[in-house]
C-alpha cells in the first residue's frame, strides 16, 4: 500500500470539496462513487493497521518538503488526530479559494499577485504538515495499543 492514513484523509476532503463546489448530477455521481471508495479504504486501512497487515514503520511517509524555510514559517500545532483531520479540511478548503484566485490569474491586480502565489505555498506546507501529522499520531496510537 503506497497510500497512508494522512493522504487517504487528504483525498477525502478534496473529493468533499468537489462534491459542495459542482451542480453537475454526472460529476456528483462520479464524485459520491469516489468518497464512499475513499471512506471504505480508509475504513481498511485502519483495520489492516490495528491487525498488524500495516507495518507501522510504512505508516509514516513524511512529505519532507524542502523549501526555504526563511520566511516561510508555517506555525505549528498540535491536538487530537480529529483536530489535525479537521485542520486539514480547514486548510484544503482555503487552499481551494485561494487556487481558485489562480485558474483567473490575469484578472488578479498586479499589486496582490505575490501575495495569492506566497498563500498557496504557504497552505501546501501547512497542508503537508496536516498529513505528516495524522500519519504520525494514528502510528503512535497503533504503537501503543500493540504493547
Amino acid at each position: 500500500m503506497a497510500e497512508t492514513l494522512g493522504m487517504l484523509c487528504d483525498k477525502l476532503t478534496i473529493v468533499k470539496l468537489k462534491q459542495y463546489h459542482t451542480e453537475d448530477a454526472a460529476r456528483q455521481s462520479s464524485l459520491d462513487i469516489q468518497c464512499k471508495q475513499l471512506q471504505a479504504e480508509i475504513d481498511e486501512y485502519i483495520l489492516d493497521a490495528f491487525t498488524g497487515k500495516i507495518p507501522v514503520g510504512r505508516m509514516t511517509f513524511d512529505a519532507n518538503k524542502v523549501f526555504k524555510k526563511e520566511g516561510n514559517e508555517v506555525a505549528a500545532f498540535s491536538g487530537s488526530l480529529g483536530e489535525v483531520f479537521s485542520r486539514l479540511a480547514d486548510v484544503n478548503c482555503r487552499l481551494w479559494h485561494e487556487q481558485e484566485k489562480v485558474y483567473d490569474f490575469e484578472n488578479v491586480p498586479v499589486e496582490e499577485k505575490n501575495a495569492v502565489v506566497k498563500q498557496l505555498s504557504l497552505l501546501n506546507l501547512e497542508r503537508n504538515q496536516c498529513i505528516d501529522k495524522i500519519n504520525v499520531q494514528f502510528s503512535e496510537s497503533i504503537q501503543s495499543i500493540s504493547k
